[in-house]
């Protein structure tokens, strides 16, 4: 990352603050119950994809100036929305922010009027501990045959561990994206930080969930903060989501009845619950047995995929194809390039429960 002279970062943040000095800012509360469940009453069943066009490998290709395809958005989310899909949830990148400040937000603005013009709210993601330690401007590696996200990107990374100044530059550009958009109805809520301790990393990932939730408080947008739970065994990260998350949002990509002893474990919260990732038909998660749960309990449902692309996310996490011929069974999305389903049964179900 550049490095920033620490007087414009003091004036920048002051800016953004509202010209009040950081030590002033006090964060807002966690919403209460009541607020989160008033929340929740007005947003309607919440059903869509975790979406990236399919021309993009990675959350640079989407973002970066050069390669932002707004043709292939406003296609594919014309898919989703023929289907009934209200929701994407779409992952940012701090580095796009980083080398085009300006330009990256404007971009962020011209997904959500493409987006509201289908129908379609978004769930913006902060920060990733998944797939790939390291990154770089510019032109993206082109995907490695029958690899499951070969060019997925982490945020931050390893560097992270190596340069602890980089948390100056990330409080900016979390700070900076929600004031931004902190009134803007098309987006429904914020997602601080996915899946943190995912790739070895464990409570190595406390201080930035930590930090990125403090951030968002002082930022006080008006949408709900929610950083989704995924992995039983990492208690420490776990009790500090679920503490800190206005909205309870988790990740299950296992069959029904274990999807239902999650959903079980959670309801102890009283407070909304929408699953941000779920669908790995290898995994017996698939939409006709997850999907009406999810409706029936009030659940947002939101399946990993819309369309086969770049990030050959037809494939199995843990089953290449290195010759790159299409599995018999696709592990994620529901659209083949040109729009046809990979299955009319699943798209029709789809339809059924949406309404469409």
């Amino acid at each position: 990352m550049k490095s920033l002279n620490i007087l414009s970062v003091l004036v920048i943040l002051t800016c953004l603050l509202g010209c009040k000095p950081a030590a002033e800012i006090k964060p807002r509360e966690v919403w209460s119950k009541e607020q989160a469940n008033n929340w929740y009453q007005h947003q309607g069943w919440l059903r869509g994809c975790n979406f990236i066009p399919s021309t993009a490998i990675n959350q640079l290709e989407m973002w970066q100036a050069e390669t932002f395809d707004t043709a292939t958005i406003n296609r594919e989310l014309g898919w989703a929305a023929s289907i009934g899909m209200n929701v994407m949830r779409v992952y940012l990148h701090h580095l796009a922010w980083e080398v085009d400040t300006a330009g990256f937000k404007d971009r962020m603005g011209q997904y959500l009027r493409i987006a509201d013009k289908h129908g379609i709210r978004t769930i913006f993601v902060f920060f990733d501990d998944c797939w790939n330690p390291t990154y770089r401007t510019g032109k993206q590696p082109e995907p490695r045959p029958g690899i499951h996200n070969s060019g997925w990107v982490r945020d931050p990374g390893d560097i992270l561990f190596e340069d602890t100044t980089l948390f100056t530059g990330l409080e900016m550009y979390v700070k900076d994206v929600m004031k931004r958009f902190s009134q803007d109805t098309r987006i429904v809520l914020w997602d601080l930080y996915n899946e943190p301790g995912n790739s070895g990393y464990g409570n190595r990932s406390m201080n930035l969930l930590q930090k990125v939730f403090r951030w968002g408080r002082e930022a006080n947008p008006s949408q709900p903060l929610s950083s989704a739970v995924w992995n039983a065994m990492l208690g420490d990260l776990n009790g500090y989501q679920l503490g800190n998350s206005d909205v309870i949002t988790y990740h299950q990509y296992q069959n029904d009845s274990l999807h239902r002893k999650a959903i079980d474990s959670l309801r102890v919260y009283g407070r909304p619950m929408i699953c941000t990732e779920y669908m790995a038909r290898k995994h017996n998660s698939r939409f006709d047995n997850i999907m009406p749960m999810l409706k029936a309990e009030n659940i947002g449902a939101i399946n990993w995929g819309l369309v086969s692309g770049k990030t050959n996310t037809i494939y199995a996490w843990d089953a290449p194809m290195p010759d790159g011929s299409e599995p018999d069974l696709w592990f994620h999305d529901i659209f083949r390039k040109d729009g046809t389903p990979y299955k009319q049964e699943e798209v029709d179900l789809i339809k059924s429960l949406t309404g469409k």
